[in-house]
């Protein structure tokens, strides 16, 4: 069932992408708040790999984005294969109400 909303909205599943496209299930994340009150994002384990926000929501976003760019994911294929950013001792950020992409 939730292979075919995926297909119906033009989308693979997240799963099968993160599978095609050799994408770690899981990512150690390194963020900080600039001074100019800027989310910052990069990651150790995919260098090069950096993204910044204005908010968390907008945070999550850039990092699907980013992954997906550094992975050279097309557009068509996918625009989420995370839908949450676990921080550690300190909660979530995750989308509200959206699909669980495992």
């Amino acid at each position: 069932m939730l292979q075919n909303l995926f297909k119906s909205l033009g989308r693979e599943n997240p799963v099968q992408i993160k599978e095609k496209y050799n994408i770690p299930s899981e990512l150690k994340l390194n963020i900080r708040l600039t001074k100019k009150g800027y989310f910052v994002l990069t990651s150790p384990e995919l260098p090069g790999l950096i993204t910044q926000a204005h908010n968390t929501k907008e945070l999550l976003d850039m990092f699907n984005d980013a992954v997906l760019t550094y992975f050279d994911v097309p557009k068509n294929e996918a625009n989420i294969i995370f839908n949450n950013i676990n921080i550690e001792g300190h909660g979530s950020i995750s989308y509200e109400k959206e699909l669980q992409t495992a």
